[in-house]
């Protein structure tokens, strides 16, 4: 189906949200945003806005996008002419029981936590390699590897996530050993994440006002003073989410790095942060019907809440604070550069 303007796309993602986290495949969804070429544009700025578009609209169709995005984005860096035409990319990284090793020209092992699983079609893998580990490219779509059954949490049900076997697969190696671990294309790309915490908040934010409206609560005094600060946090939250991608993807990440992963780093803890209080303001001011089967408000924080798991976020918040603080000079130079 062809889309012909971005709120076409944006509108059809919300629509066929609930019926995704019922059960219906995210195939069509996840197409139709490659083929409209929202993702297309690297600017770093636009595709910021356009990741938390996508999150705000539907959040587990973001989640492969911004996978795509990410993993797009390495093979151009590290191996350009080995990206498959047509291909949905993801990009899996956490080992299960069993951690993905090379034996000769083969792979072994399985990748956990893997989205979108029957939908991507190409994916990178993560390879154990010494003391470091290198990224292979693999087919992913022979359903006889793909184990959504392990995927057994309440959130993020719509993205077909679970384990993915990689025993017997040919890998095409994607740049040196220790190459996807170099700044900032690594930890200082997690400005995406944040970016689809700030939208997945602004869209269970949204959600919340269209409920209050159409009960005849949206004016209550108690309403606006609970909702009206989260509202505040996540447009200032636009800002960062931003600057960080700016840096992370031009000349100054490049020339500082530490600096690059420090300011994702404090995007991703502080969406984190505002995505975990906003879910507790939209639990008082739905109430009960919040937990409902059904409830449109539930299940975007379900959603919600489980993205925000993401890993070693004690780790990442010391190492963020003690670069920053570290620093000399102005603090405001931290933003400026």
């Amino acid at each position: 189906m062809p889309f012909h303007s971005r709120d076409q796309i944006l509108g059809t993602l919300r629509k066929r949200a609930a019926d995704e986290d019922a059960g219906a495949s995210l195939y069509t969804s996840i197409t139709n945003v490659l083929a409209s070429g929202v993702l297309d544009d690297d600017r770093p700025v636009e595709l910021a806005r356009t990741l938390v578009a996508l999150a705000e609209a539907n959040l587990p169709v973001a989640r492969l996008a911004e996978g795509h995005v990410n993993a797009r984005q390495l093979l151009d860096l590290h191996a350009p002419s080995v990206v498959p035409d047509g291909a949905i990319l993801g990009i899996w990284g956490a080992d299960g029981d069993d951690p993905v090793k090379a034996a000769g020209d083969q792979l072994s092992g399985c990748k956990r936590y893997a989205s979108g699983l029957g939908v991507v079609t190409h994916a990178l893998v993560t390879v154990a390699h010494g003391d470091t580990s290198r990224l292979a490219l693999v087919e992913a779509n022979d359903p006889a590897r793909c184990r959504p059954e392990c995927w057994d949490m309440l959130g993020m049900r719509a993205t077909v996530s679970g384990e993915f076997d990689v025993t017997g697969l040919r890998p095409s190696w994607i740049g040196a050993p220790g190459a996807y671990h170099a700044e900032p294309t690594f930890v200082g790309g997690v400005w995406r994440i944040a970016a689809l915490q700030l939208g997945g908040t602004m869209g269970l934010l949204g959600a919340t006002r269209d409920y209050l409206a159409g009960l005849g609560r949206l004016d209550a005094d108690a309403q606006v003073a609970r909702l009206a600060g989260p509202l505040a946090r996540a447009l200032a939250a636009f800002g960062l989410v931003e600057r960080s991608a700016k840096v992370a993807q031009g000349k100054e990440g490049a020339v500082d790095p530490d600096r690059s992963v420090a300011l994702s780093i404090q995007a991703r803890l502080l969406t984190e942060d505002l995505a975990q209080d906003t879910i507790a303001a939209v639990e008082r001011s739905v109430g009960l019907p919040h937990f409902a089967q059904g409830s449109e408000t539930g299940r975007m924080a379900r959603d919600l809440a489980t993205y925000c798991r993401q890993v070693a976020r004690d780790a990442m918040e010391l190492r963020a604070g003690r670069t920053l603080l570290g620093r000399t000079g102005p603090l405001s130079g931290i933003w400026h550069g």
